[in-house]
């Protein structure tokens, strides 16, 4: 999986004050979970804009003003209610023995049969939770949708892997093809056609 550094500056007050002292000054105050203590560091605002604003999931290398590096992954993130800017984001410190669970985005590729023919590619869960080792963790996860055909659909028991185990129920739908009402016949309907055609054309032979 990609990674983006973010340089940070290790802050020992986290009151009130200190925290919006720090807003003022166009800093994020954050918190790194998961090691010995928690970790309180601040970094510009714009340092987090490849890592916020994508669909795109993310490793995070924060490197401290102390000379000290640390791998995590993006946890929690608040938001001002009106102006949207970033209050505060939690991290969380990645260890290599260590799994991490994260929500990886699915990736479709191919072009569906059953869209062809006139239905409706739906999809129903864009990200995936997912557990493994962070040496493990995908940039996506990819579905061919290819051979869809109308009624189709790709569940997560249709998507095992071995580096990584998925936190959702196997029934669960990513995608699927329904019909739509403009819809022409599928492929089975179309072999049923041809068949009906063939034995048509077959009794008039007969009765020539």
């Amino acid at each position: 999986m990609k990674s983006i550094t973010i340089d940070g500056s290790q802050r020992e007050s986290v009151g009130k004050k200190a925290t919006k002292a720090l807003r003022n000054a166009g800093q994020v105050p954050c918190v790194l979970y998961g090691g010995d203590k928690p970790v309180h560091f601040a970094a510009p605002e714009l340092a987090f804009s490849k890592l916020v604003y994508t669909p795109n999931a993310h490793t995070v290398v924060i490197n401290l003003d102390n000379g000290e590096t640390l791998n995590a992954v993006l946890q929690d993130i608040q938001f001002h209610p009106v102006t949207d800017k970033i209050l505060h984001i939690d991290f969380y410190q990645l260890f290599e023995d260590k799994e991490i669970a994260l929500n990886i985005p699915v990736r479709l590729v191919g072009n569906s049969r059953g869209v062809k023919n006139g239905g409706v590619l739906r999809r129903n869960n864009r990200k995936l939770r997912i557990k493994a080792l962070p040496a493990n963790l995908p940039d996506f996860i990819e579905i061919d949708i290819t051979p869809l055909k109308i009624g189709d659909k790709v569940a997560v028991a249709d998507l095992t892997n071995e580096k990584y185990s998925f936190l959702h129920t196997d029934n669960t739908v990513v995608c699927q093809v329904r019909t739509s009402r403009t819809a022409i016949a599928d492929d089975e309907d179309e072999e049923e056609e041809g068949a009906a055609e063939g034995a048509e054309a077959a009794a008039e032979a007969t009765q020539e």
